[in-house]
């Protein structure tokens, strides 16, 4: 392994770790010490990849908005086969990389008051319930997606997808929820 892939390596488990401590102790509660003393390196080691820990939060909302964003760039026949295709994708990447349910915590946590400013601007920079709402707009308007208030339906579609992804974390014994039961939310019903 050459020096450069050692160091990459050592840099992602810096930031899993940190990913893990941040969701389940809180980014307030986390001392950068406790990040180093799990990984088994010191502090001045740590440092040398990361200046501070608000710097490692900052580079783990980065990597979070980049996923965030994936979406957007999802080809789809229809608006529900974007609903479908976004969820199939999300929990794809979960069951690969289970790191993935606690970035998607991480993000929601990002988002609220107590974390540094910059990093809570950074993170509400993504407005993935807007863009949810339009395309459910045009849902509405083919006849394929239920009447109602489209960011309103949007809130419930991804608070339902939040509401997963923190269950997962807790119970990861439970399965998943099929795909089609949470675009239910969205799917109009038959007549």
């Amino acid at each position: 392994m050459t020096r450069k892939e050692q160091k990459e390596m050592r840099q992602k488990q810096i930031m899993l770790k940190a990913l893990e401590l941040f969701v389940t102790k809180g980014f307030t509660e986390t001392k950068i010490s406790d990040i180093a003393e799990s990984l088994g390196i010191s502090v001045g080691l740590l440092f040398h990849y990361y200046e501070s820990k608000e710097a490692l939060c900052k580079s783990l909302v980065e990597m979070g908005l980049q996923a965030a964003k994936r979406p957007e760039k999802i080809e789809f026949d229809s608006p529900l086969d974007y609903f479908t295709k976004t969820i199939e994708g999300l929990f794809s990447a979960a069951r690969e990389q289970p790191w993935v349910f606690q970035m998607f915590v991480l993000m929601s946590q990002a988002r609220r008051p107590g974390i540094p400013e910059d990093i809570r601007q950074l993170a509400l920079s993504v407005d993935q319930m807007g863009f949810s709402a339009e395309i459910i707009r045009q849902g509405q308007e083919r006849g394929e997606i239920r009447e109602g208030d489209p960011k309103a339906l949007a809130f419930a579609f991804w608070c339902s997808v939040q509401g997963i992804m923190e269950q997962h974390l807790i119970t990861p014994e439970y399965p998943l929820p099929d795909v089609e039961w949470i675009t239910a939310i969205l799917k109009k019903p038959e007549v």
